[in-house]
């Protein structure tokens, strides 16, 4: 019999576990136990210890030694269990028959020769009514080990069980896993008796019984720095729950089904102070692969306890048992996505149906009683504008450990799914338009949202947040201009008897009407110009006596509306309840004006309620405001009957530039600046600013 190391290497890959030699010396103690126990009467006690020793190899400490050895009190290594060991695909164990031994194919030890150029040993064991000594050798970069290689000798008394011993770390491991850093970070008495406790877990609750009094010595000297700790029945923490979950595939009417057991441990941090929270999916009664990350999305979540407890949640079942791969690091025998088979294999539980039931079920478990959704949500909401409706609308659950960034990508992410599974696209996006309502409660809040939706089909999350501003600022340009148009549903679909209401629809694109920025922060007079959304104070049909200069004193003197509403009684009959429909304020002394007049209705007829606006305001104002900037926007003018004012280049509008005076003394108290606009030109010129970040942005024309 020969165990061909280069071919075994060769075809079996390196574990992404650091310690995974120590995993494979205690498994093998542990079953060489249990196979002493079924052969001996003697109630004895498992007895293990293993010793880590790191020594410099030179001056500077920057090269070391790395010796790892386990003795322990198990069967020793006889003809049956050195046949085994020179068997790579071994079935030695699973004929035992023995409950709690673990079940494997003889590939743990080809880890040790992954990690190690060295590999001796030395052992007793039981023959008849004496013992026998058996060892190998050591002997660096072996090729095979025969037969012959160990050497066997007979001895009147002797303890049994088995001294091996892992010397001369391959080289190349030298500056990753086995570094000098990573040896004396993972390598130390308590780290490793950490690993050992929870990732044998399971292990040792089962065989509780069948190891007695055991005790497992951990002794580190890592360049002179020395520890030692124990690990004993008393350190076996008892769980908190059991839950079994069954997980379906299910395709047409055909399906397969499988097990799982969900062991919780609720720790107390004051008796359990754990380096770390972990889950994971076991195999064998051993973890497997951790999988804490998918439910504590952040390390600081991971690494601490969770209102004062540590959780332990590991998964087992036969499923994965049977799927984890040689290196016992991760189960690559169980599809992720696809569980349609093959000819041969037929159907499978995928990872994705596993996790569609087991992620309810670990998030009741480890969730705070305190934590609050709530919170998150309404983060959600004011950093990124995703709404409650976005996150059920994209059926984006909030989970405990999710920050605000990552719920909003996953809402980017399930809507962009969504609009390439359900083909929603621009014109599901237009006809949502055309069924808004601008002077709804919510209209901001969907138009957002229906930006949102259109920005997540987009190639890159890092696009987004310019992305979904161009996007809402193109969808709310459609609904401006199907306002003006009369095609908004609100507009066309009116109860018997009722007036339509265009203009304040216009109106409550741009502001809600009567309100100002103190009860309203959004606005859309950007419309007009981007300088005007920067602007510090908005009114809209608001009292003018109540606006505050930036020392707290009234911009206004007190009978400034009692004026504005006689001069609105002029202007017409049918604006003598207004106020000018928009006034913005800026702190340099700046104020601009916005009349909106009703589809029908001629702007030359009101071509001077601009300039009577300043006179007011600027009068009114002791002299605060200066600079005006007036738009009066319709859809209807007669230039016959205009005075003063230019067209404006290439558009149907037209501008004039005056002083405002003081009507009796003549003296100046400012300049205005007006435009009569069409509500077409308002729209031309916004969709013009907007499509050149279209196209930066490579969107689609709407």
């Amino acid at each position: 019999m020969t165990l061909d190391i280069r071919g075994s290497l060769k075809n079996t890959r390196i574990s992404k576990n650091p310690l995974v030699v120590v995993d494979e010396l205690l498994a093998n103690s542990i079953d060489a136990f249990l196979i002493r126990k079924r052969d001996e009467a003697d109630a004895v006690a498992l007895e293990v210890t293993l010793k880590v020793k790191a020594t410099k190899a030179d001056l500077l400490g920057e090269v070391f030694e790395l010796e790892i050895t386990c003795e322990d009190n198990g069967c020793g290594l006889g003809p049956e269990q050195r046949k085994a060991f020179l068997t790579k695909d071994t079935s030695y164990k699973d004929d035992l028959n023995i409950p709690g031994i673990g079940k494997c194919k003889g590939t743990g030890r080809v880890q040790f020769f992954h990690h190690f150029t060295a590999v001796s040993l030395s052992s007793t064991y039981r023959e008849g009514d004496g013992f026998k000594h058996v060892s190998l050798p050591f002997l660096r970069d072996r090729k095979t080990i025969e037969e012959t290689d160990f050497t066997v000798e007979d001895r009147d008394t002797g303890e049994v069980g088995t001294h091996i011993r892992l010397s001369h770390v391959v080289p190349k491991l030298r500056e990753t896993i086995l570094s000098v850093a990573s040896v004396h970070r993972t390598f130390t008495a308590e780290a490793i008796r950490q690993h050992v406790l929870f990732n044998l877990l399971q292990r040792f609750v089962s065989l509780k019984d069948d190891l007695g009094d055991f005790r497992i010595k951990f002794v580190s000297d890592l360049g002179g720095n020395k520890s030692e700790k124990t690990l004993t029945p008393a350190d076996i923490p008892e769980h908190t729950s059991v839950t079994s979950i069954t997980v379906e595939h299910v395709e047409g009417k055909e399906n397969v089904s499988a097990d799982f057991t969900i062991t919780h441990y609720k720790l107390d941090e004051t008796q359990y102070p754990l380096p770390r929270n972990i889950i994971g999916l076991c195999a064998k009664a051993s973890i497997a692969e951790l999988i804490t990350g998918r439910y504590l999305k952040t390390k600081t979540l991971e690494n601490n306890a969770i209102d004062g407890h540590y959780h332990i949640v590991l998964i087992e079942g036969a499923l994965l048992d049977d799927g984890v791969n040689e290196q016992r690091d991760g189960f690559d025998k169980i599809p992720l996505d696809d569980g349609s088979g093959d000819l041969f294999g037929g159907m499978q539980i995928t990872f994705e149906d596993i996790f569609s039931v087991l992620d309810d079920k670990v998030q009741e478990l480890i969730t705070p009683p305190d934590w609050s959704r709530d919170t998150i949500v309404k983060d959600v909401a004011k950093d990124f504008g995703v709404s409650e409706e976005m996150l059920s609308y994209s059926n984006t659950r909030v989970k405990f450990g999710d920050t605000p960034n990552e719920v909003a990508k996953r809402v980017l992410t399930n809507l962009q799914e969504q609009v390439v599974n359900e083909t929603s696209s621009l014109s599901a996006m237009k006809e949502a338009i055309k069924g808004l309502a601008p002077d709804s409660d919510d209209f901001r809040r969907k138009i957002d949202d229906l930006s949102w939706e259109f920005a997540s089909s987009l190639k890159t999350i890092d696009m987004a947040n310019l992305s979904q501003l161009v996007v809402r600022r193109s969808a709310l340009i459609d609904v401006l201009d199907l306002a003006v148009k009369q095609g908004l549903n609100v507009q066309t679909e009116l109860p018997d008897g009722k007036r339509r209401k265009n203009e304040a629809l216009i109106h409550s694109i741009f502001f809600p009407m009567r309100k100002d920025s103190e009860e309203v922060s959004d606005h859309d007079v950007w419309l007009l110009s981007e300088e005007y959304h920067y602007y510090d104070y908005i009114a809209s049909d608001m009292p003018l006596n109540q606006i505050k200069w930036d020392n707290g004193q009234s911009l206004f003197e007190a009978d400034v509306d009692d004026a504005v509403g006689e001069l609105l009684n002029r202007i017409g009959e049918e604006n003598g309840g207004c106020r000018p429909d928009i006034a913005l304020f800026h702190e340099e002394g700046s104020v601009v004006i916005v009349e909106f007049k009703a589809p029908g209705v001629s702007l030359d007829e009101h071509d001077n309620d601009l300039m009577e606006y300043a006179t007011l305001l600027a009068a009114k104002s002791n002299g605060r405001l200066k600079k005006f900037y007036g738009y009066l926007i319709g859809d209807t003018i007669n230039p016959i009957r205009l005075r003063g004012y230019n067209r404006l280049p290439g558009e149907n509008g037209f501008f004039s530039t005056d002083d405002v005076k003081e009507p009796k003394s003549q003296a100046t108290l400012g300049q205005l600046y007006s435009e009569l606009l069409f509500y077409g030109d308002v729209v031309d010129r916004a969709r013009k600013r907007i499509g050149v970040y279209r196209d930066r942005l490579k969107l689609p024309p709407l």
